[in-house]
């Protein structure tokens, strides 16, 4: 066998190692979520670490406030594509337009960020929202700007007080709110919010990560 023989096959081995590597998941613990700087829009959400079942996971609780949980990092959608985490509401907010400015609150969302341009304001954002009336597959403009569509992934209080898994493909997301297709994103946050109708509800996060697969996540107590 000769040298050249010997090489080729190390060098396959060495890249297929590589494209493993750069898809490992990129898993927050609640701890590091609670960590993450704060956006305030309308005073504070109140962020606190809880146990539940045994794990540790992100509590919010807004009456009358917004603010979020918002992290800068780049996230390679081409390695790590699928965003998934676990998410749990107390309830929802009764009759609100959620496609108006004065309705526009929710128990709970998770949003992710392209950022398209130089300045600040040249972002794409997909919130992904538990909403209070939109029906499930549902989504629409933000009332405050063309630049965050939202997509309802949850409605109503069926499942309040129950553990829901979410598992989103978020390139294909953006291509169907955006009609783009992103190689990463900017940004990545939570948050729950009630401020412009005055709402209180609580949210509790957990399982947040960008990954390779599109495998559900475990949610507290399974």
């Amino acid at each position: 066998m000769t040298s050249n023989s010997l090489r080729w096959p190390t060098a396959a081995l060495l890249l297929a190692m590589s494209s493993f590597a750069m898809s490992e998941p990129i898993t927050f613990t609640a701890t590091q979520i609670a960590a993450w700087p704060t956006r305030s829009f309308e005073g504070e959400t109140r962020y606190s670490l809880v146990t539940q079942t045994g794990q540790q996971v992100l509590q919010a609780r807004a009456a009358g406030q917004a603010s979020a949980k918002y992290l800068e990092r780049e996230i390679d959608l081409a390695e790590t594509p699928y965003l998934s985490w676990c998410w749990k509401v107390s309830g929802v907010y009764a009759g609100l337009d959620e496609t108006t400015k004065a309705g526009d609150d929710y128990p709970a969302r998770v949003y992710v960020v392209d950022k398209t341009g130089i300045l600040p304001w040249q972002v794409e954002a997909v919130n992904y929202v538990w909403s209070s009336n939109r029906p499930v597959g549902n989504q629409w403009v933000n009332a405050f700007t063309d630049r965050a569509q939202l997509l309802a992934l949850q409605s109503g209080d069926a499942y309040a007080g129950q553990w829901v898994a979410e598992v989103r493909d978020v390139r294909k997301d953006f291509a169907m709110l955006f009609g783009s297709q992103p190689d990463e994103l900017t940004g990545v946050a939570l948050m729950s919010d009630g401020d412009n109708a005055g709402g209180d509800a609580t949210a509790w996060f957990s399982g947040l990560r960008f990954s390779s697969s599109s495998e559900s996540p475990d949610c507290p107590g399974e």
